[in-house]
């Protein structure tokens, strides 16, 4: 007796081998048959005639360890096909951390991550688990991030990592990876992890390698004076290199000022793979992002956490000195002018505005207008950047990511990030946009070669056991959409809608997206 039985569809099962009609068993959270079980005993019938039956979708690199807790159904995740999320991301998350740097971090991270309960247990990454394990929809992958570690071993301190404090933080990974988590992760400019030195990282990332874990970077901007060849990609390559640990390099694309330069983009990561770097990459389909503006702040402000900066844009002297930073010295990383408010739970009605209108409605300067708000709305705002005005510049963008993702060494992310009103469209969108829009509109790779960096590709790299596979004996983790029809529709201006043509989810054998329609079943399992 089976408990469900997915009949009629055309099996994609993840390895890139060619669809084929099969029938597939389930039995409990297993894939127990795959082939023809006409007139077989069953609970349920899911009618997938003229569908595609893949493995349920692995995204990398994701946000959404705070909305998970508050949201656990996860429509904007679920809908897209991803049955697992990678949380711990970019070098910040919630553990390991004490009670009170739980509440220090929430703080500093509330315009990414939203808003949790104060009272979760983030003790050790076995806690951090637990908080997930079959209370929310999808499956999900820790990693130990940097910042959070450096807060927990020497606090919201700029100090050397030297000594009892190394000792400790390096207890603290070997633990968390003891504990389930599956690798460690860096960010470009969230701290206190942007304090953390080239040669520490190389330091931890030695016990990395000997856990078996993978190192995911986010390419470093902040504080570029204490890396290796000033942060960004080659840093995370010298990292590597040196300590033979695995890298996997977060989100890694052209934009508007770099689109059609793949071949440029690429090459000192392959450079590197020729001298016997492991690397391996992911990808979200759009050409822009999203974070918090807290991460804007210099270095000397972020020193003493959220409460400290508070204070400085308090202080008439310190603000003067953080918008003067803003507009010189940081604007050549980044433009202000890029700006749209996409979470203000303070002020909704500025969700969708520009901080440039914004300054103009208050007839000050871009930095002032950001510490203005900033401090009104007590560090509590995220935003997005607008895609470029160009469409032959968008469009470029769009085939440079397909021809990226033909590479042997990519994968897809999302990069959720589901706070505010505003969100960005990838929150919604990204994998039914590689999918179906742009792997119809390109034609740069099959139909079986886009779900292979989907699922199996995902689950092989980061060691996620007998899942990625319409396989016997792997977990029922799978999504059954019309290939010819499966779209996203968020935008920037619309952002939260949810894609056509995903008509089933299950994660670990029960159904958790019906016909389109959510189920209420919180089956995720904290994997691997």
């Amino acid at each position: 007796m089976f408990d469900v039985i997915i009949t009629g569809g055309t099996v994609v099962d993840g390895t890139e081998r060619k669809g084929f009609a099969a029938d597939v068993g389930i039995v409990g959270d297993r894939i127990e048959y795959i082939g023809d079980l006409s007139d077989t005993n069953t609970r349920r019938v899911i009618d997938a005639q003229g569908f595609t039956v893949a493995p349920g979708f692995i995204d990398t690199h994701t946000h959404s360890e705070g909305d998970l807790l508050v949201n656990p159904q996860h429509a904007c995740g679920l809908r897209q096909g991803i049955t697992t999320e990678f949380l711990g991301i970019d070098g910040m998350s919630y553990a390991p951390l004490s009670h009170e740097n739980y509440l220090t971090y929430r703080y500093w991270l509330k315009g990414l991550l939203g808003e949790p309960p104060t009272d979760v247990d983030m003790s050790s990454v076995t806690a951090f688990r637990a908080n997930y394990h079959k209370k929310v929809a999808i499956n999900t992958v820790y990693l130990v991030p940097n910042g959070t570690v450096r807060l927990e071993t020497a606090g919201f301190r700029d100090v050397p990592l030297a000594g009892p404090l190394m000792s400790n933080y390096k207890r603290l990974v070997r633990e968390g990876m003891e504990q389930g988590a599956v690798g460690f992760t860096t960010g470009s400019s969230y701290y206190p992890g942007p304090w953390t030195s080239t040669e520490e990282l190389i330091e931890i990332c030695e016990l990395v390698r000997d856990l078996g874990g993978v190192y995911m970077a986010e390419p470093r901007r902040a504080n570029p004076e204490r890396a290796h060849e000033g942060g960004g990609v080659l840093e995370a390559l010298e990292i590597a290199r040196r300590s033979g640990v695995k890298l996997h390099l977060a989100h890694f694309r052209t934009d508007p000022k770099t689109a059609g330069q793949v071949q440029l983009l690429m090459a000192d990561v392959d450079k590197a793979k020729a001298q016997g770097v492991d690397v391996t990459l992911d990808i979200y389909p759009y050409p822009s992002g999203s974070t918090i503006p807290v991460s804007f702040f210099p270095s000397w402000a972020q020193d003493g956490g959220p409460e400290e900066i508070i204070q400085h844009l308090k202080n008439a002297a310190s603000r003067a000195k953080i918008i003067e930073y803003l507009e010189t010295e940081f604007y050549y990383l980044r433009s202000l002018d890029e700006i749209v408010f996409s979470y203000v739970p303070g002020n909704t009605r500025l969700e969708g505005l520009s901080l440039p209108d914004y300054a103009k409605e208050l007839g000050i300067s871009l930095g002032d207008a950001l510490c203005r708000i900033m401090l009104e709305q007590d560090l509590n705002v995220g935003y997005t950047m607008p895609p470029p005005t160009s469409y032959g510049l968008w469009r470029q963008v769009s085939q440079d990511a397909m021809e990226l993702l033909a590479r042997d060494d990519y994968m897809v992310c999302s990069d959720i990030t589901p706070a505010g009103s505003m969100p960005h469209p990838r929150s919604y969108g990204a994998f039914p946009r590689f999918l179906g829009r742009l792997r119809r509109t390109f034609h740069t790779l099959s139909l079986e070669a886009i779900i292979h960096r989907m699922t199996d590709r995902p689950a092989q790299r980061f060691s996620l056991a007998k899942r990625g596979r319409i396989e016997k004996g792997f977990f029922a983790d799978i999504t059954i959409f019309d290939a010819n029809k499966v779209i996203d529709t968020a935008t920037y201006d619309d952002p939260k809608q949810y894609p056509i043509g995903i008509h089933y989810v299950l994660v670990n054998g029960e159904v958790a997206l019906d016909n389109e329609r959510l189920t209420g079943v919180m089956a995720g399992q904290a994997v691997p």
